[in-house]
């Protein structure tokens, strides 16, 4: 498994046990170069989720994404090894707000 599937591996199991809804667009020939790697509903959320190995950095499409995405009034975030619990927190904020910021904040 490549590094980076190590990372959407573990986003799947975060997703999974909140009981989040996510599906994994292909972007390869019909999809949306630049889409991010997981597009989430939870809890009434639109969630864009982009995964990276390491210190690898986003493409200047899926930045573009990203800011599409919060225009809409949605929540996107890149997620690694590294800041992994920053999703897991931000889930938490929705689905236990005594835990933290809620997304809408």
């Amino acid at each position: 498994m490549t590094p980076e599937g190590k990372v959407k591996k573990k986003v799947k199991e975060v997703l999974t046990n909140l009981g989040a809804y996510y599906v994994m667009p292909n972007t390869g020939g019909y999809g949306s170069s630049g889409a991010p790697d997981f597009l989430v509903c939870f809890q009434g959320h639109f969630i864009g989720i982009e995964c990276k190995a390491g210190d690898n950095s986003l493409t200047a499409l899926q930045l573009h994404h990203g800011m599409y995405i919060g225009e809409a009034g949605g929540r996107w975030i890149m997620v690694n090894e590294s800041n992994l619990i920053e999703l897991e927190c931000m889930l938490a904020g929705i689905y236990l707000p005594i835990l933290g910021a809620r997304l809408n904040e």
